[in-house]
């Protein structure tokens, strides 16, 4: 359950899936801080009539977890704004080169993807939850292409060692299909290779959640030793929820 202290959904006019993931309960009573976190799609298209707005916000750090031909094709965040910028390349298996038969349940297929994020993206992981870790770092923005998938995977480890549920994290992953539809209609018509013959990859099931998260710790035994055997610290998750959660 989340308390909706401010607006989740940050309304810029052409950048459709940014949103604050604080509100949610998390450990021992406390709150996760709005303001801190946020989740987006690709930030390149912020512009002018955004500027004030994101300025506002006070953004400190920006995570971009694509390649670099994406980041080459798209374009990034603006330099003007002066933010500590960090591409951390999430590698993972390409998607196109898996198919996506009819017999298979799609809440299945989008959950092998995120484990597959969880272990070849080991190296970004690891270094965005360092820095999401950092108080001097917040607030900072996580994002991606969609800011759906990669996005979610962070996001979702980041809520789950704040302490919570997998219920609102699932329910947090699930607000992003709202905000693809807008998202491909732009896409359709500047990008069209980006959507057409791959809409199975566009939505975001709560159930993928809920399995991808009983999954990495089927194999891990938790979401804490996930973390620690890619190389998080408990001082790094200490300090995370020290400046996350509400005291």
């Amino acid at each position: 359950m989340a308390v909706e202290q401010f607006p989740r959904n940050l309304g810029f006019s052409a950048t459709y899936n940014f949103r604050d993931v604080g509100g949610y309960s998390g450990l021992d009573g406390r709150t996760v801080r709005w303001r801190r976190l946020f989740r987006s799609d690709a930030l390149h298209r912020l512009g002018e009539d955004d500027a004030a707005a994101f300025e506002a916000l006070g953004v400190r750090t920006v995570i971009d977890l694509r390649r670099p031909f994406e980041i080459e094709k798209y374009g990034r965040v603006a330099e003007r704004y002066g933010l500590d910028y960090q591409n951390l390349v999430l590698e993972h298996v390409d998607w196109e080169e898996i198919g996506h038969p009819d017999d298979v349940v799609h809440e299945r297929w989008l959950a092998d993807r995120y484990l597959n994020f969880a272990e070849d993206g080991r190296a970004a992981i690891l270094a965005s939850l360092q820095i999401i870790a950092s108080p001097e770092q917040a607030p900072v923005i996580v994002h991606c292409m969609a800011g759906k998938d990669r996005t979610g995977t962070v996001c979702a480890l980041t809520l789950s060692l704040l302490g919570v549920s997998d219920a609102d994290i699932a329910a947090d992953y699930a607000l992003t299909t709202q905000a693809m539809r807008p998202l491909t209609d732009y896409l359709l018509e500047k990008h069209p290779s980006a959507v057409l013959g791959k809409q199975h990859m566009w939505d975001s099931p709560p159930d993928a959640m809920l399995m991808f998260l009983s999954d990495l710790r089927a194999l891990h035994g938790s979401i804490e030793d996930y973390v620690a055997e890619i190389g998080l610290s408990s001082s790094a998750v200490a300090s995370m929820r020290d400046h996350l959660l509400s005291s």
